[in-house]
């Protein structure tokens, strides 16, 4: 999927009011409502998947190298994910392991003192006690404590023969988690080696793009032609989502204007309309690459995909006409149509779109129109 730099514009006159029952619907009318939204934004998304394509060769080959980058990434925190979750629960099986060793030691240790006083008693106990002809009330007693003896040894050895099994299984589970931590260490230096080749390859398509411009007025031009691209886009968008069945509901945002967080939090590079090109909309947050980008504010995802200029591009329609723009980002953390809570993360910083350092270009729109992002974050 494309998308165009001023897409909040069409996603928030397509998208503006709550439906005007929703607060009497109850809650599991209004989430299946909700996810209706969220499938038809989607759905949308794809169908405009062709939609402000890389205008030459090197601007594909930029998008395809940092598409692959952005799946690597992706792909390796997913790996690395399930790596901590299996060595989680490798430790917790092993604790329960030793823990079933000890209570199996306690149980042996049980049944001995019980056969040991077995034993004191000789082979035949119940044949002594017979042929002594002692008193009938002792009798009675010794024949109770013979059995009681002889119920919990059976009771032992049924506990011993049912922590044997446990055991068992967990050693099998164990064996079963560290196969797996083992093909998963290969997976990771696979996709480690892959990503490295993937950004040497990034290197050098970003080389060969800066070697086209004859001179800074050139590559400044070149922006701003992406941005005239992304105004034209729109057109082809708005279409598609004014279609939308239901429009996404309030969140209240504009009450949280000036109090909003930072989606990163890192040092201004460029202000709002303080530099041409593609950035003159919004503004530019050094970080370093990788540092999670979180949501401002709660709202529905709209755009999750690569676009000229800006690199991997994820939208974020909060309702009441507001819409957050994140570019830049290194991967996403979320898929057109998921609804996102605030301070959910939704990327990572990175450098795609042809940047050489990294950093998140972030954006406010309200009614399609650019605003400035610092009047909306929290002052510093």
């Amino acid at each position: 999927m494309r998308f165009c730099w001023h897409v909040a514009g069409v996603l928030l006159l397509a998208l503006v009011y709550a439906p005007a029952g929703i607060a009497q619907q109850d809650e599991g009318a209004a989430r299946q409502q909700l996810d209706a939204i969220g499938q038809e934004i989607e759905s949308v998304a794809q169908r405009l998947s062709a939609t402000g394509q890389a205008r030459d060769d090197a601007e594909r080959e930029l998008q395809q190298v940092e598409t692959e980058l952005a799946e690597t990434h992706q792909r390796l925190d997913t790996l690395q994910a399930e790596r901590r979750q299996l060595n989680d629960e490798t430790t917790q099986l092993r604790q329960h392991r030793d823990r079933l060793e000890s209570e199996r030691d306690d149980q042996y240790a049980a049944l001995g003192q019980q056969l040991s006083a077995l034993y004191r008693l000789g082979p035949t106990p119940q044949l002594k006690l017979l042929l002594n002809q002692g008193d009938p009330s002792e009798l009675d007693r010794m024949q109770a404590y013979m059995n009681r003896l002889t119920e919990a040894r059976n009771r032992r050895l049924t506990a011993i023969a049912r922590l044997d099994t446990a055991l068992a299984d967990t050693q099998k589970e164990l064996s079963e988690r560290q196969a797996r931590l083992d093909t998963l260490a290969d997976e990771l230096e696979e996709q480690s080696a892959l990503l490295a080749k993937r950004t040497t390859e990034r290197r050098g398509v970003v080389s060969n793009l800066d070697d086209r411009y004859g001179s800074e007025e050139e590559r400044l031009a070149d922006l701003n032609q992406s941005r005239e691209e992304a105004e034209r886009v729109l057109r082809n968008i708005q279409a598609e989502m004014a279609k939308l069945a239901e429009p996404t509901p309030t969140t209240h945002i504009v009450s949280t204007q000036g109090d909003l967080p930072w989606p990163v939090q890192g040092s201004i590079s460029s202000n709002f309309h303080h530099r041409d090109g593609v950035h003159y909309n919004g503004i530019v947050i050094q970080a370093s690459a990788g540092t999670p980008v979180n949501a401002v504010h709660t709202g529905r995802v709209v755009f999750a995909d690569w676009m000229r200029g800006f690199g991997n591009l994820l939208i974020i329609d909060h309702g009441d006409q507001i819409m957050t723009l994140h570019a830049h980002l290194q991967q996403f953390s979320a898929r057109p149509g998921q609804q996102v809570s605030r301070g959910d993360e939704i990327g990572r910083v990175g450098v795609s779109g042809g940047q050489t350092r990294a950093a998140l270009y972030f954006e406010v729109r309200r009614g399609g129109e650019p605003i400035n992002p610092q009047r909306w974050i929290a002052r510093r």
